[in-house]
């Protein structure tokens, strides 16, 4: 994909408007409020098994400031994990889940106790599967089977300790923008 800088003009302002008409309120739709509630609940129950936190973002368009610069989802992605708090585990075992509706663009971030420990590939597999399942119209359960394999690796690499208290240092809902 070319860099969204170097597209001509009238492309540029496409994804502006594009971007620009978009609401959290289309980022609530695209799933239901009922979605909502069961992937985090799913997130609640993958996380009493692991000591790791996950984090779903749904972002229905990238603010103007992004667009101007031409940036992409990735920089959001990195921006929203340090905002979300993601990077500020305990055991450095975060992970965020994160939609761009408008430019149908999915990032997954790993925190570096968990990132050392899972190869870039098993990442991009995710990344893969997630938008195949969206793809398909199979929103809620692409999430929640991504929040599965999430946890997954987090309980290989992070399993819950009878003997260390495991607390919810982030919140479990679905965070809209």
């Amino acid at each position: 994909m070319p860099q969204i800088a170097a597209l001509p003009w009238p492309q540029r302002l496409v994804r502006i408007l594009r971007h620009g008409f978009s609401t959290e309120r289309q980022a609530r739709a695209a799933l239901g409020t009922a979605a909502l509630a069961r992937i985090a609940e799913h997130v609640r129950q993958s996380e009493s098994r692991h000591r790791g936190e996950v984090r779903v973002c749904v972002e229905a368009g990238l603010p103007w400031s992004y667009l101007w610069k031409g940036l992409r989802a990735r920089q959001r992605a990195v921006m929203l994990f340090g905002k979300l708090r993601v990077w500020d585990t305990e055991e450095n075992s975060g992970v965020l889940i994160y939609l761009l509706l408008a430019d149908h663009a999915i990032e997954i971030l790993a925190d570096r106790g968990l990132a050392r420990q899972v190869p870039a590939q098993a990442w991009q597999d995710l990344v893969r599967q997630l938008g195949e399942a969206f793809r398909a119209g199979r929103h809620e359960a692409g999430l929640i089977e991504t929040v599965d394999a999430v946890g997954a690796l987090l309980e290989q690499h992070f399993p819950a300790d009878a003997a260390r208290p495991n607390p919810n240092e982030l919140p479990d809902q679905v965070d809209l923008r």
